[in-house]
């Protein structure tokens, strides 16, 4: 556990960003909906505008999650997170000084403008400072107890929603971020030290005048070599059958949690009239059932079982629940949907931990970055599929009546993931074999 308590200070960084970041999730949707439509408990307009803004942050993100990885592979992953963890303070204060109609307009446009590069690049840059310091074998430990982190997180955050009004949620988000990027800058130490690394990104000390003006252009190149082209992703993901067939589980696996997601929220409001408090306590359930599993339940299962075993077991509980919230017939049966998240937590962990074991230490950015682009991806397509579907069969034209159809097909999409993941086979990791070409920042 050495080296795990080494990582301390990442740990608490990321709960305070993702404490920040989720306690506002359960009061967004009645927020949304009384900037839009006052009164009402079903609006397709809040779903539709929801729905985009996901497609347009999924859209950025897919650009620019490979760049943020590849970026930290050559600058560490300190001065790339800085970025993000700065960026998420500016659309939460907003709303922290009011929450009405325009304030709500100039929210959603500040917050699709940061969220393309915030949105997953915390997390994926996360991994990449973890896979720098745990060695391959207990990597997926050490994903399961960050996964583990963020879902403690997430049931602080939306357990503080519960007691808090709106206007405090918002306020109190606000202050928690700041602390976050505070705290990160003050006590995370950089996890790759390179003597070649005289010019980092978030500059420590005053510039060297002349000498740095001439040599401009040059670091300007720099940053943009570090732009993984289409061959380069292609080369990677046809390095490894493994990898190939993780970045295909990664993209239905997202394209199910964001379309469930998007729909949930909306779907309990107009099915079962949910406000804040009661998503806030569906949350509290599924982050404590998951905090549980994630910190005490995989580090055990891990080993015994093998990532890509306790990787189906995840993606099978997590198409089954969402099956469950699709046929809920009374309001009891969410938060008995919500208890599989003791399993579906497993998925995403196991994720990345197959895929660091699959290249080099110096790759590991790119590698995290590449998956978390793919999301990304499934990030723009899931609400243009899923959104329409949503706000069709909660409206008074549906074909037919069955409100949680739009939730019934997330869970096909989810089970394309597990019956994909039924065909990864462990193999041995290779990425021992790339350790000698590690440079992370070229000389001009």
């Amino acid at each position: 556990m050495g080296k795990l308590s080494g990582l301390r200070h990442l740990f608490m960084t990321l709960f305070l960003h993702n404490f920040a970041s989720f306690m506002v999730i359960p009061a967004i949707t009645d927020v949304t909906m009384a900037a839009l439509c006052p009164g009402r408990d079903e609006c397709s307009l809040a779903i539709y505008i929801s729905g985009f803004q996901q497609a347009i942050i999924g859209l950025g993100s897919f650009v620019m999650m490979p760049l943020v990885g590849n970026l930290s592979d050559k600058y560490g992953r300190k001065a790339l997170l800085t970025v993000p963890i700065t960026l998420t303070i500016f659309p939460l204060a907003i709303l922290a000084y009011s929450r009405t109609r325009s304030f709500f307009y100039a929210y959603y446009i500040l917050k699709i403008l940061t969220a393309m590069f915030c949105e997953g690049s915390v997390h994926c840059l996360s991994l990449a400072y973890v896979a720098d310091n745990v060695p391959e074998g207990r990597r997926a430990s050490a994903f399961g107890i960050l996964s583990g982190i963020g879902s403690c997180a997430f049931v602080c955050g939306t357990l503080s929603t519960r007691f808090l009004s709106t206007a405090s949620t918002f306020q109190v988000s606000t202050a928690m971020a700041m602390l976050s990027a505070i705290y990160m800058r003050v006590f995370l130490p950089d996890s790759i030290i390179n003597d070649n690394l005289s010019t980092p990104i978030i500059s420590e000390g005053k510039s060297d005048g002349v000498a740095n003006q001439n040599k401009e252009p040059d670091k300007k190149m720099q940053v943009f070599k570090t732009m993984p082209s289409m061959e380069d992703m292609l080369a990677l993901l046809k390095s490894s059958l493994t990898f190939s067939q993780a970045a295909i589980v990664s993209f239905f696996s997202n394209l199910a949690d964001v379309g469930l997601h998007a729909s949930l929220l909306y779907y309990l409001k107009a099915r079962f009239h949910f406000n804040k408090d009661q998503f806030a306590d569906l949350m509290v359930i599924t982050g404590v059932a998951g905090t549980i599993s994630q910190l005490l339940l995989m580090p055990i299962l891990a080993p015994a079982l093998g990532e890509e075993r306790l990787l189906s077991v995840g993606l099978f509980f997590s198409s089954a629940h969402m099956i469950f919230y699709s046929i809920a017939w009374s309001f009891w049966v969410p938060y008995a949907a919500a208890m599989f998240s003791l399993f579906y937590v497993f998925s995403q962990p196991c994720i990345r931990s197959i895929v660091s074991k699959q290249v080099g230490p110096c790759e590991q950015g790119k590698a995290q970055g590449i998956i978390s682009g793919i999301g990304s991806f499934a990030n723009v397509a899931s609400p243009l599929a899923f959104s329409p579907l949503t706000a069709l069969f909660l409206s008074e034209r549906a074909p037919f009546y069955f409100p949680g159809f739009s939730i019934m097909c997330v869970g096909f999409a989810s089970m394309i993931a597990f019956v994909q993941s039924l065909m990864i086979r462990a193999i041995p990791p290779i990425s021992s074999q790339r350790v000698g070409n590690c440079n992370y920042m070229e000389t001009a």
